[in-house]
């Protein structure tokens, strides 16, 4: 069987596809943290530039890029911090009423629920003797524990010191030669291709980084959201819990899930001696309910959304829809990829309404 030209330039190039494929996805655990710096590094590569030119040749490259690596990993670091003062304060709270708040809780529910026809049957003598053996622990048992966890999982816990170091290495490498490496994969495309190549990694660029801003600003209004809330209800550490929570957020449901948690027992332990145990559910029924549907249904597709071209309920299905199939690394994905989708769809449309299959 003879092929023509035009034939065999496919099956070579989906031979190369698919070879590639397979690559990638047998190096998948080795390339994670490489493809991890590589999205930093698009994220952070117009800061650097921004300090070289402001610099205007004073100041080495390589000092940029330590300045603005340092800033996003402390500023990462603090984040991750606003969980010290929350855990500095709730501990001794927890080890003072945990017992109370047990029996209050049991005495709150079992009435509530028999209400409707359910049997609840607590031990709560062994909930309190468990709980309170690991509140109570002192540094050295926890730090052996932890210890014994590390020699028990070790694997683990040398992938994650690994791609701990392997990541800001990695970055710094691409944050260095970032134009270079772009000049690189450039020079792969058939010259015959590499203009509409060029147009489309640039609208594609612009799109990318309208919903990082966009996702910026979402952020923001969030952790203002949630700390005033709180701090409407009363709650002392209204403050970190809002701010980590809304920061938080750019980790879809796990910043969401951990901030409410955090919330729930900073109120219970605060008001369940003096309000009862239904005034801190009330607190993050309200706050974080509200907030969760204002980020789903108002910030999210008008603020990212609106930004990047898609229609808020576009936005909506993108999320459902990722996350369906990739599950929680889909929902992380979703926006950013559906914005580059869209400027393949947009082009691929042009070129269609103006082909001689459209026109006739």
């Amino acid at each position: 069987m003879n092929f023509s030209p035009t034939q065999k330039s496919f099956v070579a190039w989906s031979a190369m596809a698919a070879a590639c494929a397979l690559v990638l996805w047998l190096l998948a655990p080795v390339l994670a943290p490489f493809a991890l710096a590589a999205v930093l590094a698009y994220a952070l590569t117009p800061v650097v530039d921004w300090l070289d030119t402001a610099g205007r040749g004073r100041m080495p490259r390589m000092v940029a890029v330590l300045l603005v690596e340092a800033f996003f990993l402390l500023a990462l670091l603090s984040v991750a911090l606003l969980i010290v003062p929350i855990l500095a304060k709730e501990m001794p709270l927890m080890r003072e009423q945990l017992p109370a708040l047990l029996d209050q809780l049991n005495g709150s529910l079992r009435p509530w629920l028999a209400q409707w026809g359910i049997k609840l049957s607590l031990d709560v003598d062994s909930i309190k003797s468990f709980v309170m053996k690991y509140l109570n622990a002192n540094f050295e048992d926890a730090f052996a524990s932890v210890l014994a966890s590390v020699k028990l999982g070790g694997s683990v816990a040398f992938a994650l010191i690994g791609n701990a170091i392997l990541i800001p290495v990695a970055l710094f490498y691409l944050l260095m030669d970032w134009s270079r490496f772009m000049g690189q994969l450039r020079s792969l495309v058939p010259p015959r291709m590499r203009a509409p190549t060029d147009g489309f990694l640039r609208e594609a660029d612009q799109v990318l980084g309208q919903y990082l801003r966009g996702q910026l600003l979402v952020m923001m209004l969030l952790a203002v959201g949630y700390s005033g809330g709180l701090a409407l209800f009363g709650l002392d550490l209204a403050l970190p819990i809002g701010i980590f929570t809304g920061l938080a957020i750019f980790v879809p449901y796990v910043g969401f899930g951990v901030g409410l948690v955090l919330a729930l027992l900073a109120g219970l332990l605060e008001f369940s001696a003096t309000q009862g145990i239904a005034y801190p559910l009330l607190m993050v029924a309200v706050v974080y309910g509200l907030g969760q549907a204002i980020e789903s249904f108002l910030l999210t597709p008008r603020l990212v959304g609106e930004r990047i071209g898609l229609h808020p309920l576009a936005v909506i299905f993108a999320l459902l829809a990722f996350g369906q199939l990739f599950g929680f690394v889909g929902v992380l994905v979703a926006l950013p990829v559906s914005a580059v989708l869209l400027v393949a769809i947009r082009r691929a449309r042009a070129g269609y309404l103006s082909s001689r299959l459209y026109l006739g």
